[in-house]
């Protein structure tokens, strides 16, 4: 009889538990239905409206245009080259600095703007603020290029600044010089219109970022640190205007970055003594070393997707894809798992997902009969915001698992702070607007970078750094970057000037607009 009465209990708890479980289901769809409609405005996506400003207005007249474009073909064809941290093409950046102060008359001669050359090759600009109180900004470039050679398949010479169907081609048109050119061009036209800005900021001009910016921006950063500068914002290179770039997104997206990822070389070595090729041993030092990076790429990194900020990145732009994928973005809270794994799938976005791991480097042998006594690889790493470096080290000594197996880290850093992105946060905003104002068709998103600058050396100084210049990508356009048959169009250079021409007026205003409830004094 007991299992009798048994029985009609375990079902009636069968059917409680069922119920709670539909119940909980349906409680989950209608909140992540909530979201999907109304993320866009709890995103923090839209400020209260601004006033009208009244801007200086570009009057960029067509001779002035083909100055402005002759000005920065002649930028791109110094070949201001960062080879190694030993070895730049300094005479090429002398020769930049003549060019500086030839194209820009009104910038050096203004009393407004002191400059000042740091690291030998570095250039600061101060430009006074009629308001002391507020506190200055900094917008950042560098003048070094990578590498580039003719014969690797450009479609021009890579220092030619030769210009075709409306792209002008040439090493450092997209990394960096526009931005260099572009803002002090956009000064230049702004000093000539008889500009006086209220809020006072600085341009740095860096010589190095290529090879880590040890003497170029680490030092501008030594000389503003000793004048007690504090920094309201920075925007430095970085991310980009993404057209057709994200599949699904419907327009172009402007993604602001916030951090960007850590980084770590690490060195694993394996020694054994030495030995004639007709007597192997069981294993050879490659053997172990190659079993060593073996494990590595097939245990990658944890996932970590929606630990860190680039969950913000997909919320911010989710009101931009269609169904179904507005619904899975909107509401990553429960959908990480499942865009962890089909992210993962593609290089570019598991780069999102988690800590990457490359091995860049393997060398071992002397000759084809002798056993090396030595061999080492070398991996690049570069670290999830979620994770720290000693982590990802401590991860790399467990995965591979081998006392004979030597790590050792050559340099690294963590992943940087995250700056601050919401309604209130003054330098992403007038950024965002100042986007809004030029391209009123792009959504603005927070982003991260997966590279790094070297505007990681001024954290000193603010704890907003932004990473943005609104270069155009069109699909392609990012396998250009540091690649072959580097480009930008002559058209996407102007705005460049006009984006920085319109930012430095906008950051004239005291504080932000009304943010819904809160209150501001322009």
């Amino acid at each position: 009889m007991t299992g009798h009465s048994t029985l009609p209990r375990i079902i009636r708890f069968l059917k409680v538990v069922a119920l709670s479980v539909l119940l909980t289901l349906l409680i989950l769809f209608l909140v992540a239905t909530a979201r999907t409609f109304t993320l866009e405005v709890n995103a923090g996506l839209q400020l209260a409206q601004w006033e009208k400003t009244t801007y200086i207005p570009a009057d960029i007249s067509t001779e002035q245009r083909e100055v402005l474009l002759a000005n920065f073909k002649e930028a791109i064809r110094i070949p201001t080259v960062s080879f190694s941290e030993t070895h730049q093409n300094t005479s090429a950046l002398q020769e930049f600095a003549h060019l500086l102060k030839r194209v820009f008359p009104t910038i050096f001669s203004s009393s407004l703007v002191k400059h000042e050359v740091v690291g030998s090759y570095s250039h600061l600009f101060t430009v006074s603020g009629t308001d002391p109180e507020l506190v200055p900004y900094m917008l950042l470039a560098h003048i070094d290029v990578v590498p580039a050679n003719e014969t690797d398949g450009w479609e021009v010479p890579p220092f030619s600044a030769k210009e075709l169907n409306g792209f002008i081609y040439g090493r450092g048109t997209i990394d960096n010089k526009q931005s260099v050119m572009g803002i002090l061009q956009a000064l230049e036209y702004l000093l000539q219109r008889g500009y006086v800005p209220r809020r006072g900021f600085y341009i740095g001009l860096g010589h190095d970022e290529e090879i880590n910016g040890y003497a170029g921006a680490v030092n501008i950063v030594k000389v503003l640190k000793t004048r007690g500068v504090k920094l309201q914002f920075l925007v430095d290179e970085g991310l980009a205007v993404l057209d057709e770039i994200i599949s699904g997104l419907n327009g172009p997206a402007a993604l602001i970055g916030i951090t960007e990822k850590g980084q770590a070389t690490v060195k694993l070595s394996v020694s054994m003594k030495p030995g004639h090729s007709s007597m192997p041993p069981k294993q050879s030092s490659i053997g172990i070393l190659a079993a060593a990076v073996t494990r590595l790429e097939e245990y990658p990194m944890p996932r970590l997707f929606g630990s860190g900020p680039e969950q913000s990145t997909f919320e911010h732009l989710a009101h931009k894809f269609g169904l179904p994928l507005r619904f899975i973005m909107s509401n990553l809270w429960l959908f990480s798992p499942l865009m962890s794994r089909v992210m993962e799938r593609k290089p570019d976005l598991n780069a999102f997902v988690r800590t990457t791991t490359a091995v860049t480097m393997f060398n071992s042998g002397v000759k084809v009969n002798v056993l090396p006594s030595h061999a080492e690889a070398f991996v690049n790493l570069r670290i999830h915001s979620a994770q720290t470096l000693q982590e990802v080290l401590e991860l790399i000594e467990s995965t591979i698992s081998d006392d004979r197996v030597e790590v050792k880290l050559m340099n690294g850093f963590d992943p940087l702070p995250i700056s601050s992105y919401d309604e209130r946060s003054f330098g992403f905003q007038i950024i965002k607007k100042t986007v809004l104002d030029m391209f009123p068709e792009v959504t603005v998103a927070p982003g991260v970078c997966v590279g790094n600058t070297d505007s990681r050396h001024y954290t000193p100084l603010t704890k907003d750094i932004y990473r943005f210049a609104p270069t155009w990508f069109k699909p392609g356009d990012p396998q250009r970057f540091h690649g072959i048959n580097e480009r930008i169009s002559s058209k996407n250079y102007e705005e460049l000037v006009l984006f920085y021409f319109r930012l430095i007026q906008n950051c004239d205003i005291k504080n932000l607009p009304p943010s819904h409830t809160s209150q501001h004094d322009l």
